[in-house]
């Protein structure tokens, strides 16, 4: 008897702990369609050398200019970097990803044209893209 209520406690208590661990995205599941859209950057989220970034239909606190990109099928990409006049520039090219959730991004112009990003989180839920921005090899 003492040990049907040893186990029926061990039991309960991973059942509680089970469910009171906080659920993580797994990146593995992360699929290209779930990529694609407008996503801007959330500065005041960054952290390290994590990047945020939310749809472009989030409710960001006011800020002189965010940047971001477009993620479109057929590797369609679009960059946007603030402009001087503190608009919105757009640069197009192209991005790929890998099975280990490489984006390479390759742009037509301008300054630093070809770079990676490590995807690190995507939560379809909270809207939210958390990427890695990777240097460059030469």
């Amino acid at each position: 008897m003492r040990a049907l209520f040893s186990y029926t406690g061990l039991l309960l208590a991973a059942l509680l702990l089970a469910t009171a661990c906080k659920k993580t995205r797994s990146t593995a599941v992360v699929t290209m369609h779930q990529l694609e859209g407008t996503w801007l950057n959330s500065h005041e989220e960054n952290g390290g050398d994590t990047l945020v970034y939310r749809p472009q239909t989030y409710k960001f606190p006011p800020s002189r200019g965010r940047t971001g990109f477009r993620i479109e099928p057929f590797s369609h990409f679009e960059q946007f970097d603030i402009a001087p006049t503190d608009g919105l520039t757009d640069r197009p090219g192209t991005w790929t990803i890998d099975r280990k959730l490489y984006m390479r991004i390759t742009l037509e112009s301008g300054p630093n044209p070809n770079y990676t990003l490590q995807v690190l989180d995507l939560d379809t839920v909270k809207h939210i893209l958390k990427v890695r921005r990777l240097p460059e090899r030469k």
